[in-house]
């Protein structure tokens, strides 16, 4: 799963560095371990994998953020097209998120990461006696 989340990562235009290795193998366990005591079983649900990568990316975002923002600065955060002009054909896209700044997308992005699929859980959740 740490290939899988280096991989995402990368697709993100961050190239994961030797000391980020720690930090994203500590982001992968910790993700592990909600997801098995969430759902009670002992193993990640193959159906689960990717929403775990994506909720060990944020995890692993998160601890950049807050430990080393330099570090992600080269992070491409400007996903949506805002305007494309071709003739007299103008189309606008991404209404409002031109107003949100830097560091309140990427808040937002990292949320969309720890959160997204969650109900996902339900679909592999054991019974605890």
């Amino acid at each position: 799963m740490q290939d899988k989340a280096v991989k995402r990562l990368e697709g993100f235009g961050y190239e994961v560095k030797a000391a980020d290795k720690a930090i994203l193998k500590f982001a992968v366990e910790k993700v592990t371990n909600t997801i098995k005591n969430d759902c009670n079983v002992s193993e990640t649900p193959k159906g689960l994998i990717n929403i775990a990568v994506d909720m060990a990316v944020g995890e692993f975002l998160t601890a950049k953020k807050a430990f080393s923002p330099s570090d992600i600065a080269g992070l491409d955060l400007d996903y949506a097209v805002k305007q494309i002009q071709a003739g007299d054909t103008n189309t606008v896209f991404a209404v409002g998120d031109g107003s949100l700044t830097p560091e309140q997308r990427l808040d937002g992005f990292i949320n969309y990461l720890l959160t997204y699929g969650r109900r996902e859980f339900n679909c592999y959740r054991k019974i605890r006696w």
